[in-house]
């Protein structure tokens, strides 16, 4: 929004505030200042001037020769518009001035006779596009005085930055408003509370709905005569970048910026029937030729206004080339309408065409306004072009709400405000921007907003009006009570972030991929119809088909990660993800959301650019559970023991099915499974167009997260040193090596300190149905150096318990 402190000055007194004040104090209000700017300031060198004669040019027929008067001196000067003559005012131009376009005006001959200097046309000032002629002063205009300040151009612009919620600022009388609010001065309006008495007999007005055009009013004014603007009207326009066009459109953007009410004048003798039709267009309407003469295709929804037979405006854009005022017209139907804000909106966009008017309808106009502008501009248009208009008119205001009262509460105000101001200060405050108050209780004020007021809705606004009336400025700073306590975290986020930290530091690379996955992965993993996953969770409205169902495992995409690597010439990979599976719901509750974590490897287990005597080191089953080892570490979940997570080989029929059975773990805790691990077979991994073995992990992290986990201790270092001893037990081969780990950690030997297996052998030395199981076991005294006595009588109780319960012996050689 625009406007000049000249124009502001009309409507409230604003002596005694700079520019800069009244910026501060607009934007303190809410209404951001965007700029303060001083008015054709490179006009200021030009000079007003007097033609004290005017003779023909000796050597040119259509120049003259004219002698200029410009107060202290008077100068000769060549020109050759056709309405200079003697006793004009004009704006002069003196050698060593520039104009605007960077057009510096020299001495010169012009056929032979000197001129000093230019008399200019309003196009050379960037006044206007007018050159037909140069500007002619008001007579009386003295010379010698500054162009700008005798023209009353010396002015300052300022221009506000708008919410769309206060649609009533849209206006220079919507701004000296909120002035006369906080400067407590008289707003003085040209033209309030008018009515339009008595219909008129020469045009009629209907309006099809009331909800899309609540109020449309018209009145009709004859014998006027298309022209030019007085220099007054032309120079508010001006001032603010509008184009002066001629008299009639003019004042309607004159109102349209003093009052925020878009007009809109009709040739009336083009309007068939002299009606005028406010309604959506009919089945044979679908363009319509717009005042920019663009044909614009209009839908069943295009608010339109018309005559008795034909389409003449869209309804709050923009009028139609088959009214237009034009040079010719006689009499004109001037229109003041409220219409509905969302189908301006939307009409607006669909014609890709904003303009001033269709800027404020769709932030909501006044419909108890319209009256005032139209009467302001029917007053204007009659005193410039020398006519008079009947008092009626028509005045269709189906669509009146009622009033939007509010109660105020005076101790609730305070309270949110930190303020102890009376009822009668809030009314006050109010009352000076318009908005109607009375008492209704000690502690609650009665509130009627004003109808330009559209953003009052609810007490809260109210009280947003008191804060910035009584000002932000003078409300009391108080520092807020706060308790320092820390916010509770989610445990299970800090472990997942911790886990995917520790990964990535043990050389794995997280994967994160869309929950979106193509319905064929089910099939692809070959997981059976009874499969809970293979049953997902459709997309109404898919991107593509590659991901139209929600995943119910991490593996698909992980693979597809492998296999873009892999084309990437990067063989090497080892991914995790960390995320979500869904799982559907019987009727149209939330599909069950759970959080897994998942892994895949494949290529050299040192990466691609390991030394040469690490090039055939490829992962293996090892590498894979030694990653899930690693994961219920970090966790703080005990594994290996009896009563922890265990890792066990599958029967046939608890196998995934995408992976092979003699590569294959599952990873329980008691009496639930909580994933698996192992080799994804070869026909899988063809379906996925990869050629490396690739193994894989799958964990629910949800049931991780509720296995209770063991608090790290700390212990000192050792200070004694340790014993190894080595066993090497021929066990059958049902045994598995586990069991032995158990059974020796079990024993609850003080003087244990670890265990471990370093080497499984089977052959020839062997006997059938049997295997060799080497265990290192480590000795160490938390309070003295051990003796061959000591460890010899704990190893010889390890040796006993193993042979005994496994029918093991020792193995010789």
């Amino acid at each position: 929004m625009k406007f000049t402190l000249d124009w502001l000055q009309q409507y409230v007194d604003t002596e005694g505030l700079s520019p800069e004040q009244l910026a501060d104090k607009l934007t303190m209000l809410g209404l951001e200042v965007d700029s303060v700017v001083p008015l054709y300031q490179e006009l200021a060198p030009l000079k007003t001037g007097r033609v004290t004669s005017c003779e023909k040019h000796p050597n040119a027929d259509k120049l003259s020769l004219c002698q200029v008067d410009v107060g202290d001196k008077t100068v000769q000067i060549v020109c050759g518009a056709p309405n200079v003559r003697e006793g004009l005012a004009v704006v002069v131009v003196l050698p060593g001035t520039t104009l605007p376009g960077n057009f510096k005006i020299k001495k010169s001959k012009v056929r032979g006779i000197e001129s000093f200097g230019m008399i200019c046309s309003e196009r050379e000032l960037g006044l206007s596009e007018e050159h037909d002629g140069i500007m002619e002063l008001p007579e009386g205009t003295e010379p010698g005085q500054s162009f700008i300040k005798a023209m009353g151009l010396d002015d300052i612009m300022v221009e506000v930055d708008l919410t769309p919620n206060r649609p009533d600022c849209a206006s220079v009388i919507g701004i000296a408003r909120e002035i006369a609010g906080i400067t407590e001065k008289p707003l003085q309006v040209p033209i309030k509370d008018a009515e339009i008495k008595s219909t008129s007999k020469e045009f009629s007005v209907s309006v099809e709905s009331d909800k899309l055009c609540p109020r449309y009013a018209a009145r009709l004014i004859k014998n006027i005569t298309i022209g030019p603007s007085p220099w007054w009207l032309r120079k508010r326009l001006l001032s603010i970048g509008l184009r002066p066009i001629n008299n009639i459109v003019d004042v309607t953007n004159f109102v349209m910026m003093e009052y925020g009410q878009p007009l809109h004048a009709f040739d009336f003798n083009t309007l068939t029937e002299s009606k005028i039709i406010v309604r959506t267009p009919r089945k044979d309407e679908t363009h319509f030729t717009t005042l920019d003469n663009t044909k614009r295709a209009i839908d069943k929804d295009t608010l339109l206004i018309c005559d008795g037979e034909k389409p003449i405006a869209v309804a709050g854009v923009m009028g139609g080339m088959n009214s237009e005022v034009t040079e010719s017209t006689t009499d004109i139907l001037l229109e003041s309408a409220c219409f509905n804000d969302v189908s301006i909106r939307k009409s607006a966009r669909k014609l890709n065409l904003s303009t001033d008017a269709s800027y404020r309808f769709e932030r909501g106009v006044d419909p108890d306004g319209t009256i005032n502008a139209l009467n302001r501009a029917v007053e204007l248009i009659c005193e410039i072009c020398n006519t008079t208009a009947k008092d009626e008119g028509a005045d269709v205001y189906g669509g009146k709400k009622p009033l939007n009262s509010q109660t105020l509460r005076i101790s609730r105000t305070n309270t949110l405000l930190g303020t102890e101001l009376t009822g009668r200060e809030m009314a006050d405050l109010l009352q000076s921007i318009g908005i109607r108050c009375k008492d209704k209780d000690e502690d609650t004020l009665w509130v009627n907003p004003p109808s330009f007021r559209v953003d009052i809705e609810r007490e809260a606004d109210l009280v947003e009006e008191i804060a910035r009336l009584y000002g932000y400025d003078n409300i009391p700073v108080t520092l807020p009570q706060v308790h320092l306590s820390f916010p509770e975290q989610d445990p299970r986020r800090i472990k997942r972030n911790n886990l995917a930290g520790a990964l990535a530091s043990a050389g794995y690379t997280e994967a994160i991929n869309y929950s979106f996955i193509s319905r064929n992965f089910a099939e692809m993993l070959s997981l059976s119809a009874s499969d809970r996953r293979s049953k997902s969770v459709a997309l109404l409205n898919p991107l593509s088909e590659e991901q139209a169902v929600m995943r119910t495992l991490l593996l698909p995409g992980l693979l597809e990660n492998v296999k873009r690597n892999i084309n990437f010439q990067k063989t090497a990979v080892k991914l995790f993800e960390i995320g979500k599976v869904f799982f559907p719901v019987a009727g149209d509750e939330q599909p069950v959301e759970k959080m897994f974590i998942s892994g895949v490897l494949t290529g050299n287990r040192h990466g691609e650019n390991s030394p040469l005597y690490y090039k055939q080191a490829s992962v293996d089953i090892f590498d894979v559970k030694g990653c899930v080892e690693f994961i219920l570490e970090q966790s703080g979940i005990p594994f290996g023991s009896k009563n922890s997570v265990q890792f066990r080989q599958p029967e046939n029929s608890e196998c995934e099915p995408f992976a092979e059975h003699s590569y294959a773990l599952n990873i329980v805790y008691g009496d639930s499974t909580l994933g698996t691990l192992g080799k994804i077979t070869d026909e899988i991994l063809k379906k996925f167009a990869i050629k490396h073995d690739v193994y894989y992990f799958d964990l629910d992290y949800d049931a991780l997260c509720d296995i209770k986990t063991t608090a790290k201790k700390f212990s000192s270092l050792p200070v004694f040193p340790s014993v190894k001893r080595d066993i090497a037990l021929i066990v059958p081969k049902a045994v598995s090596s586990g069991e032995l780990l158990e059974v020796v950690r079990s024993s609850r030997d003080k003087l244990i300190e670890n265990v471990e297996i370093f080497d499984v052998f089977e052959g020839e030395k062997i006997q059938q149905g049997c295997k060799s199981v080497a265990l290192s076991i480590t000795y160490r005294s938390q309070t003295k150096t051990l003796t061959e006595k000591n460890v010899e009588k704990s190893h010889s109780k390890i040796v006993r318990l193993l042979t005994d319960r496994f029918e093991g012996s020792f193995r010789d050689g």
